[in-house]
């Protein structure tokens, strides 16, 4: 009775040594077949687009986030350039291709201004996954100017309407929008001078070619460094590090709180979890040193802001744009 027993169990136990390496072999052959679709994301090089030239902000964002994608995932992710229009060939090169999560770009502020100045782009065809960093505006005279605060520049714009003269990026741009919703809370007409970018505006600032410039503290910052303007306020709700004795024109009176800044998206349709697991790696990128180094070297401030806050902010944003240009 015994013999046979054990005989018994011997073979049952056997069988069962059988059923659980079959088993194993099947789950590593599903597995390998996981990675080999691709179902497991990523599994293969993922393409960061940017919708500028190289060597600017926008691309070298790109590149910094890109590589730290790469220490996340264990995959390629190679930066491709492709400008033109404002931004807006990038944009829109991106929403056309496929949504699996292995194209995704910068994009910036333009993102939610160029569909209102005649562009085909929509916010609503890109899944935005977060917000990478913040720019915010400021407005600045020339070192030599009379203005020494922006009520003084304010009081002159109110005695005689248009005779302060503010350059910008462009019409349209950003910092047109800055300056036109900073003539908006004070109740005065400024004379809008246009530039082909910020730097130029700058310039024609430094050289006493307009009266003031608004533009992003990434260039009037180190203008105020090295003496060449005087910045009055920065047009962000708190002070800045990179300027902190320089006041808000909030504390100053005039709700004004405008800036550009980068989303990182995707075209329309990513699976959820595909975007969760961008998410998640992009919010380790961001927060990592060489990244933040990079963004405050430039005087700017990296910032977090998950793929359903940033895609509400976005809206928001795209919204408040058009009012303003319907008052530019």
């Amino acid at each position: 009775m015994m013999s046979t027993h054990k005989s018994r169990t011997t073979r049952t136990l056997g069988a069962v040594a059988v059923v659980s390496v079959a088993l194993a072999l099947t789950a590593c052959a599903n597995r390998s077949d996981v990675a080999a679709t691709g179902d497991v994301f990523p599994s293969k090089t993922i393409t960061f687009l940017t919708p500028t030239s190289a060597g600017g902000a926008t691309d070298l964002t790109a590149r910094t986030l890109a590589k730290e994608l790469e220490d996340e995932f264990g995959v390629s992710v190679v930066v491709e350039n492709r400008p033109g229009g404002a931004g807006s060939v990038g944009i829109q090169y991106l929403a056309g291709t496929a949504a699996d999560g292995y194209t995704i770009a910068v994009l910036p502020v333009e993102v939610s201004l160029l569909g209102h100045q005649g562009y085909d782009i929509d916010p609503a065809d890109f899944d935005f996954i977060a917000q990478a960093n913040s720019q915010p505006g400021s407005i600045a005279v020339p070192v030599d100017s009379p203005f020494q605060t922006l009520d003084e520049l304010i009081v002159a714009a109110e005695a005689d309407p248009g005779s302060i003269s503010i350059s910008n990026a462009g019409p349209g741009s950003i910092w047109n929008l800055g300056a036109t919703d900073l003539g908006l809370a004070a109740g005065v007409e400024f004379t809008h001078v246009p530039f082909d970018g910020g730097a130029p505006a700058v310039t024609a600032a430094v050289g006493g070619q307009v009266n003031a410039v608004v533009a992003g503290i990434g260039e009037t910052a180190p203008a105020q460094k090295d003496g060449r303007l005087r910045v009055l306020a920065v047009l962000t709700d708190d002070r800045v590090p990179a300027l902190p004795d320089v006041p808000t024109a909030t504390e100053l009176g005039f709700d004004v709180v405008i800036g550009s800044w980068a989303a990182i998206g995707a075209p329309a349709g990513v699976p959820t979890d595909v975007v969760a697991t961008l998410e998640a790696a992009l919010k380790n990128a961001i927060a990592a040193p060489a990244y933040v180094e990079f963004i405050e070297s430039g005087g700017n401030i990296p910032f977090f802001r998950s793929a359903a806050d940033t895609t509400a902010f976005v809206q928001t944003e795209s919204e408040r744009f058009a009012s303003l240009l319907a008052g530019s």
